[in-house]
């Protein structure tokens, strides 16, 4: 086995087993968020919520972004790489030229380059997205995109459990 595919594995086996261990929402979605980080060689990550009553994405778990970028304004599901709540992973490769970013100079004083989204879904309905921020452009790969697309599910039956209990309280 390959040293990436080892650490995909162990990185899917430890957030399994975070899952399963019934630890707080908020450390289960770091432990994702900086291992996803640290395995894919990414500036950052962050987990939205859809808050479909203000129809926004609301951000529950964020790790490598400055409070500035975090603070520049809601991001808006019918602005912002719109195919995602749709139910399709998308990919900014150039933040600087593509109409589907809502923040273009906002990323681009928070250098980031690349985004790839992907929709967190539950039971076939979406109720979030996740986020890999990249500071060079990048092609992800087909094994980024499952192995990405596995986490986010993975998160959000954390998520889903978490709701069930009471713990997280988002629309």
């Amino acid at each position: 086995m390959e040293n990436k595919e080892k650490n995909y594995f162990r990185l899917f086996r430890d957030t399994c087993k975070a899952i399963n261990s019934n630890q707080n929402i908020a450390k289960v979605l770091d432990l994702i968020i900086e291992n996803l980080i640290a395995a894919l060689n990414a500036k950052a990550c962050t987990v939205f919520l859809w808050d479909r009553e203000r129809s926004i994405l609301q951000i529950i778990a964020t790790q490598g972004l400055s409070e500035s970028y975090l603070k520049k304004g809601p991001v808006d599901p019918d602005k912002s790489i719109t195919e995602t709540l749709k139910g399709t992973a998308a990919v900014i490769y150039d933040t600087l030229n593509d109409p589907r970013l809502e923040y273009p100079d906002e990323a681009k004083k928070e250098g980031i380059a690349s985004i790839l989204s992907v929709p967190i879904s539950v039971k076939d309905q979406i109720i979030g997205v996740m986020r890999i921020y990249t500071s060079e452009r990048r092609n992800f790969s087909n094994d980024d995109y499952e192995f990405i697309t596995g986490l986010a599910n993975r998160a959000g039956i954390a998520i889903n459990n978490s709701r069930k209990y009471g713990h997280l309280k988002v629309n």
